[in-house]
């Protein structure tokens, strides 16, 4: 599919290429007079396809990493630096100050979500509405975790004055399929946890960072945030190398993480928080309300084209149902809109990986050629940047599209008799994220639901899997996850239990008594934030 400029509404069409020049280390934009990258959409703006340029980044190697690491670490200044030792509150003016800023960027990054990613408009302001009310939650949630250790314990004679330190340094890398979203439900909270960070944008969805450059500048001390542009091996594997990063914050792909990890001389030091892939299955159970079923199940397969850790990426129907069910599916696919971003009710877009297309295909030529067969009419069918979304039945366990997590528009039904059969697949996975189970009689759904919350993390009743509300706790079991990313459990995974403890005698009274009365202490303090 290709769209005509004139098509394209007058909001939402590239007047100006974005050639990104400036980076963030140590609190200065500097100027990148190196190589570049150019940055393409696979979205056309022309009558005829081809894909648009966007602009370009700086391609950054070994000695800017190691120029942001070395800014990093003489802002953290050994837990000596200005941030890690300011008191809650002004840590936290200084992550409103940047929110602020951030609001008034909407437009612009709403705009970039659409061309670098194809994230649909709706979709796109909700990426970034929601991020918005992530950064508010965990302001909120940082005042309450600080009220509550605004006290003194004591037990057996000694007292404790416990709170959350930081780890040190932080290298944060986001995925492309959520570039804001994601990228800062990492970032965020470790920064305002007192640590120092260097983030290197995704591959995809990198110049949307760019208008947020100078509120990260003017709203945190230098050093604090650092920020690179380039390939995450160029870039990340020279920091990890060095030894000196406390934390590898990462969203994306297990391989990746490993990678990395390996790279650092003393990973028992290494604290990880990973976001990584998944297999989500659903599981249609006989009774399963099957219009609400199949709406939950499209949903849940075809949201940002199956391009999400969270999405269904195998469906397990029992037998009793499995005609209506694929029927109805494979016609409630084909009935789904494809187009641009900012097209009225579109539900497929243009996929943000040129090479993606061909990848699908050779999943479907695999399936196809081991005894599967495209149940939907469009399935398989070719644009010039996208492939439709193809309904594979029946798949079987030597099928590429069942070991892979194929993050893309295809989709393996298998049908089962037993309900082991799915269950004892979910626990040979390597994944262990989420599932989604389809069904109302309680005497079947109690058991089910006992073993598999020892499967996965979280267990979706009638609805399709997903990472919100925020709030909720989002993590996953062997390969899926490693600490728990939500607004209350983040602020833990990227801080540790530190505390000041004193016998109770009169020297040790009087001296604690001292350093409220003085306010001296950041850290001893029982000042309450309102």
């Amino acid at each position: 599919m290709s769209t005509i400029k004139a098509a394209i509404p007058p909001e939402f069409q590239i007047q100006t290429l974005i050639h990104q020049k400036k980076y963030l280390v140590d609190g200065v934009l500097r100027e990148w007079e190196g190589a570049t990258t150019e940055v393409y959409s696979t979205i056309s703006s022309r009558e005829e396809y081809q894909p648009t340029l966007l602009g370009s980044i700086p391609d950054m190697g070994e000695p800017e990493a190691k120029d942001a690491l070395e800014a990093a670490l003489k802002a953290y200044d050994k837990g000596k630096g200005v941030w890690p030792t300011m008191h809650v509150k002004d840590r936290i003016e200084s992550m409103e100050k940047f929110v602020r800023q951030m609001e008034t960027k909407r437009d612009e990054i709403v705009k970039l979500l659409m061309w670098e990613i194809g994230k649909s408009l709706p979709d796109s302001q909700k990426e970034f509405d929601r991020t918005v009310e992530y950064i508010y939650d965990t302001i909120e949630d940082y005042k309450q975790l600080d009220r509550n250790s605004a006290k003194f314990q004591k037990h057996d004679g000694v007292y404790a004055h416990i709170k959350r330190g930081p780890l040190g340094v932080v290298l944060c890398l986001g995925p492309y399929n959520y570039p804001l979203n994601e990228t800062f439900a990492l970032l965020i909270p470790a920064i305002i946890m007192g640590n120092t960070a260097i983030f290197k944008p995704a591959k995809h969805g990198v110049l949307l960072i760019t208008p947020l450059l100078e509120a990260f500048q003017n709203s945190f001390p230098k050093g604090v945030i650092n920020i690179l542009f380039g390939r995450g091996r160029a870039v990340a594997a020279p920091i990890m190398q060095t030894g000196k990063v406390d934390a590898l914050a990462l969203i994306g792909n297990s391989k990746s993480a490993n990678a990395l990890q390996s790279q650092h001389p003393k990973s028992n030091r290494l604290r990880l928080v990973l976001g990584l892939e998944a297999k989500n299955p659903a599981i249609i159970l006989p009774d399963a309300e099957m219009q609400l079923t199949i709406d939950e199940v499209v949903a849940g397969t075809t949201s940002f084209n199956g391009q999400r850790c969270t999405a269904l990426k195998v469906v397990y129907v029992h037998n009793e149902v499995k005609d209506t069910f694929l029927k109805n599916f494979a016609e409630a696919i084909d009935g789904l809109k494809f187009g641009n971003p900012w097209d009225d009710g579109v539900k497929l877009t243009p996929l943000p990986e040129s090479g993606k297309p061909a990848y699908i295909q050779e999943l479907i030529d695999d399936a196809l050629a081991k005894g599967a067969k495209i149940i939907n009419k469009k399935g398989g069918q070719h644009f010039d940047n996208y492939i439709w979304p193809a309904v594979l039945y029946p798949v079987t366990k030597d099928m590429r599209v069942y070991q892979e997590e194929q993050f893309g528009p295809v989709i393996p039904v298998l049908s089962f008799e037993d309900i082991e059969e799915p269950l004892d697949d979910m626990a040979e996975s390597n994944y262990g994220q989420q599932v989604s189970l389809f069904g109302k009689d309680v005497y079947t759904l109690s058991p089910l639901i006992d073993t598999l919350v020892n499967l996965v993390c979280r267990v979706n009743l009638n609805s399709s899997c997903q990472r919100g509300p925020d709030v909720y706790p989002f993590t996953g079991r062997k390969d899926s996850a490693q600490a728990t990313l939500s607004v209350h459990d983040a602020l833990r995974s990227f801080s540790i239990r530190t505390f000041v403890a004193f016998k109770d005698n009169e020297l040790n009274n009087e001296t604690i008594e001292k350093l409220l009365e003085t306010k001296l202490s950041n850290f001893v303090s029982t000042d309450y934030i309102l």
